[in-house]
């Protein structure tokens, strides 16, 4: 069943959709990193120079490459460069475990890894257990700052790293860019529909995480709709404040895509540290932030910005995580002292629909609401485990259906099965696995998670492949992994673990667990306490009753503050 949307979506890939921008606006800024400008003919350039070198390196249509790295201009250059051959960007965490980057290059693949030296030995043990060949191109973060920040860099931190890279295998970027010049051009690849552009993970309730497969389509899609929801013209000469991490679907679509293709400037921040992030709203004066709510909860207190006018923002969009309604009424208060005559306003969706698939209206707030579904974007609300829609007011799984869905799981058709669904209208519908409803104004209401995971600081974490790791070691008898309520991460990672008889606690024991997790999960997912029991409490069936826990420890931080 073809669809008539009210959008027309050009049939471009998102290269040829910054390369349109490039050419409108050449002479604006396209990035800027550390005070460093780069003006969209200059991106444009060094994309397409950088498409030269994947293809002297032998990287064909259709091959994946692994990129593993923070928000550097690199990334930037390196992702588009890889969709104008039509080779698919496989974004991986920079920070994942050994053993998760081994997973994902042979998931993906992946011919090639593109990563910066401060993750260097990490990468290189990944690359040397993979199933295949894999060439590492390394990257140096002061290679892109300005002179005096790049002196300053390599004699704080970069110096730790010159001996990389250190294996045949393994090449500097800088090196790996002066093959271009052995390629006299290379073909702009077409737009096809059903096309995988880029891979984005997505961890699994149980077992290994998900490789997200999503089109040219998809994102600009959902670049398209996003600026019409915002109700705000995102033109040249404005600019975002880019601190979401590119290898996030919030972070690459709507901190990047969105604004490099309407000709705005994307401020590239590879790690956010509150301080950091403040001095830059105020020296930088963004017109647009997007962030999760541990962000902006962040900045409430900073004395930096005490008095200071943030009038110049336009839009500050909030997403990740849910934004509790006494965090949006603090962040409200803030801007409205500050002088932005703009309210903090939600988004909501998943990496299975690129990123936010619905949004807060911009003068209007209904309190729980995450607000109303982007243009041609249809939310229904059907009885768990069914089929059936309910009606208005009824609380069920979020269901919905547009232009931004998935083509599916990678290599895992069951999955996309159970999540892609063509019902009885003849459209295919992506069932979220969230618990909400809608209210006869088309307002959505989020209740909450279906699945059992966790959220710290925006990122997913799901308990069952923590737990396998911790009941894997010879001295546990069996943990359970939850969620506690955090003031800064919105949740952190907590550890309940029961030993075998005859073995007592310790802190020795403690760290056994964390080394050994260490080697098998991403830093963010880690637990940040470990607590051992006797035994845990028990459904009627015989299971661990997490959410007990998740209750008994909740009640005493709450009984605590």
């Amino acid at each position: 069943m073809s669809e008539k949307f009210m959008i027309d979506y050009p049939k471009l890939t998102m290269y040829q959709m910054v390369e349109k921008a490039a050419k409108e606006f050449p002479d604006d800024d396209a990035l800027e990193f550390f005070g460093k400008k780069i003006k969209y003919h200059e991106l444009l350039q060094r994309i397409n120079r950088c498409s030269r070198a994947f293809a002297a390196a032998g990287i064909k249509k259709s091959e994946a490459v692994t990129l593993c790295m923070p928000n550097v201009p690199q990334t930037v250059e390196s992702f588009y460069a890889l969709n104008r051959i039509g080779a698919i960007a496989n974004m991986v965490h920079p920070q994942s475990a050994q053993n998760e980057i081994t997973y994902y290059l042979n998931v993906s693949q992946s011919k090639a890894i593109v990563t910066v030296d401060l993750f260097y030995e990490n990468v290189k043990k990944a690359v040397e257990n993979a199933d295949h060949p894999v060439r590492m191109v390394i990257c140096r973060m002061q290679d892109e700052l300005p002179f005096p920040l790049n002196l300053a860099f390599l004699i704080k931190k970069g110096k730790d790293y010159l001996k990389y890279p250190d294996t045949d295998n393994s090449i500097l970027y800088k090196k790996f860019l002066k093959a271009a010049d052995s390629v006299g051009s290379v073909n702009t690849v077409s737009y096809e529909k059903d096309r995988t552009a880029v891979i984005l993970f997505s961890g699994g309730t149980s077992g290994l995480p998900k490789g997200i497969c999503l089109t040219d389509l998809n994102f600009n899609a959902c670049a398209m709709q996003a600026r019409t929801s915002m109700e705000t013209n995102i033109s040249n000469k404005m600019r975002m404040l880019s601190c979401m991490p590119m290898f996030h679907g919030f972070g690459l679509g709507i901190n990047i895509h969105i604004i490099l293709i309407y000709g705005a400037c994307c401020m590239l921040m590879p790690t956010f540290d509150k301080h950091s992030y403040a001095k830059a709203l105020i020296d930088k004066k963004p017109n647009f932030i997007a962030g999760v709510p541990t962000i902006f909860e962040a900045l409430l207190h900073l004395p930096e910005l005490e008095g200071k006018d943030l009038s110049y923002l336009k839009g500050m969009f909030c997403g990740g995580d849910s934004l509790s309604v006494e965090l949006k009424k603090s962040i409200d208060t803030f801007l409205k002292e500050h002088h932005a005559g703009i309210q903090v306003r939600e988004g909501y969706g998943l990496t299975e629909c690129v990123t936010a698939s619905c949004l807060t209206p911009k003068n209007e707030y209904r309190e729980n609401s995450i607000g109303l579904p982007f243009p041609d974007t249809y939310y229904q609300i059907v009885a768990p485990g069914t089929d059936d829609v309910l009606p208005y007011g009824e609380e069920g799984e979020i269901i919905l259906r547009g232009p931004t869905l998935m083509k599916g799981y990678l290599n895992n058709p069951e999955e996309t099965a159970k999540t892609l669904r063509r019902l009885a209208d003849g459209n295919i519908w992506l069932y979220t696995g969230d618990l909400g409803s809608m209210d006869e104004d088309g307002y959505v209401y989020f209740k909450q998670r279906i699945k059992r995971m966790i959220i710290t600081n925006g990122y997913n974490v799901y308990p069952g492949p923590i737990e396998n790791v911790i009941d894997g070691i010879d001295e546990v008898a069996y943990s359970c992994i939850i969620g506690v309520k955090d003031p800064r991460r919105m949740q952190r990672v907590r550890a309940y673990v029961v030993l075998r008889d005859g073995v007592q606690p310790s802190d020795q024991l403690k760290e056994k667990i964390m080394q050994e997790l260490s080697l098998h999960v991403a830093k963010y997912a880690l637990p940040k306490e470990i607590f051992f029991r006797d035994e845990l409490p028990k459904t009627l069936v015989g299971k661990v009753a997490y959410r007990k826990l998740e209750e008994e420890a909740n009640a005493e931080i709450e009984a605590l503050s």
